[in-house]
C-alpha cells in the first residue's frame, strides 16, 4: 500500500492510497499521523485501519502533483515536533564517494591508517547487520532540523546566499510517529532528498554537521511494509528543460553495510526521541551524488529521484533565499 497526503480543491487535508493509477480518499482521515495513532490505538496495521476506515474514489492524481497540492506524506501539525535526521556511509560504495570528496585513499588494510572515513565505513561493513537480538556497529548520525525545514514534493528546495552548495542526496527515509506508551513505530518509506552543501562538507568532514542544515523533501508516496531487498531506480538533474546528469540509485538492504533495523535502534536508543505524538523522519544515506561527478546545481535546475517500487517520483526545484534576519545577527537584551 502506498499513501499520499494533499490538499483538496477547497483546501481541506485528505489522505489518499494509490490504486493503480488512480486515487482512493479515506473515509475520516485528514493525516497520516493521525491514521497511524489511531491503528496503534485500536491494535492495527495501518493497512487494516484504512481498510476499516474504507475510501471513495479521489481527484486525479497527476493533476494534483501538477497543482502543487501534495503534502509530504507524514508531517505534525507542529512543526517543532517533526524530527529530522540522518546516517551516512550505509551503502556499499559510500565511503569512496566520500573519501573521494574529501581527497583521501580509503584502501588501505592497516585502520590505524585508514581515515575517519574509511574506518567507520569498515565498522559498518563489520558490524553493521548484527544477528537478530544483538547490537551492531552504531553508524554516522546527524540532524537537519525540525519539520520547518521540509519542503513538499514538486516545491524549490530554498539555499541559503551563505551555502557554497546545494546538491541532491537519493536516499530512502523511514517515517515514524511515537505512540502513546513511548513506542516507535515505522509507518514505512518514502523517497527522499536529503539535499546538503558538499563544497562546504569537502573542506573538511568536521563541517559535515553545517552540511547538513538545510533543507529537505519526501515523498511523494509512503510505502506501506516491508521493502525488497535490492531497489534500482534513478537520480536526474534537469537544467533548462533539458537532461543535465543522470545515475543509477540503489538502495535496499542487498545494496547497504547497515540493516534498516540496526540504523533504527541507534536512533531511537535515545530516550529524548521517544516523546509521545512526535514525527520522526530518518535518512537512510546513499553513495550516489552528482557532486562527486563535478556537477555543481544552480537556481532553476530540477532534481528527479525514482524507484518503481515508490510510485510518482520526487522532483523537487532550487532557488536562493535570503535569511529572515541577516546571517547570524543577534542583539543584546
Amino acid at each position: 500500500m502506498r499513501l499520499i497526503q494533499f490538499h483538496s480543491a477547497t483546501g481541506q487535508r485528505q489522505v489518499a492510497h494509490v490504486d493503480g493509477g488512480t486515487l482512493r480518499v479515506v473515509n475520516h482521515a485528514s493525516s497520516t499521523r493521525e491514521l497511524a495513532l489511531e491503528a496503534i490505538r485500536a491494535g492495527r496495521s495501518l493497512a487494516e485501519q484504512v481498510a476499516a476506515l474504507g475510501s471513495e474514489p479521489g481527484p486525479d492524481y497527476a493533476e494534483l502533483l501538477a497543482s502543487g497540492r501534495v503534502l509530504p506524506p507524514l508531517d505534525h501539525p507542529d512543526p517543532a515536533h517533526c524530527l529530522v535526521t540522518g546516517t551516512g556511509l550505509t551503502h556499499l560504495g559510500s565511503a569512496s564517494t566520500r573519501d573521494a570528496m574529501h581527497k583521501a585513499k580509503a584502501a588501505q588494510a592497516d585502520e590505524s591508517a585508514l581515515t575517519d572515513t574509511a574506518r567507520m565505513f569498515k565498522w559498518g561493513v563489520e558490524g553493521g547487520k548484527p544477528a537478530a537480538g544483538q547490537v551492531g556497529a552504531q553508524p554516522e548520525w546527524f540532524y537537519k532540523g525540525d519539520g520547518a525545514i521540509v519542503v513538499a514534493p514538486g516545491a524549490d528546495l530554498p539555499m541559503p546566499e551563505f551555502a557554497e552548495d546545494g546538491g541532491e542526496e537519493p536516499e530512502l527515509a523511514g517515517l515514524y510517529v511515537i505512540a502513546d506508551d513511548g513506542q516507535p513505530y515505522r509507518l514505512g518509506y518514502a523517497l527522499g532528498n536529503e539535499f546538503s552543501d558538499h563544497v562546504m562538507e569537502k573542506r573538511s568532514y568536521l563541517y559535515l554537521a553545517h552540511s547538513k542544515l538545510r533543507a529537505c523533501s519526501y515523498g511523494p508516496e509512503l510505502r506501506v511494509g516491508e521493502l525488497p531487498a535490492d531497489l534500482n531506480g534513478y537520480s536526474r538533474i534537469y537544467r533548462g528543460g533539458q537532461l543535465l546528469w543522470e545515475k543509477a540509485f540503489a538502495s535496499g538492504t542487498a545494496n547497504m553495510c547497515h540493516s534498516f533495523d540496526n540504523l533504527e535502534f541507534h536512533h531511537f536508543k535515545y530516550d529524548q526521541f521517544l516523546r509521545p505524538g512526535d514525527v520522526h523522519v530518518h535518512f537512510f544515506g546513499t553513495a550516489t551524488l552528482s557532486f562527486a561527478e563535478g556537477i555543481k546545481p544552480q537556481p532553476g535546475d530540477r532534481f528527479e529521484i525514482a524507484l518503481d517500487e515508490f510510485g510518482a517520483p520526487l522532483a523537487n526545484g532550487i532557488r536562493v533565499t535570503s535569511p529572515r534576519m541577516g546571517v547570524g545577527k543577534v542583539r543584546a537584551l
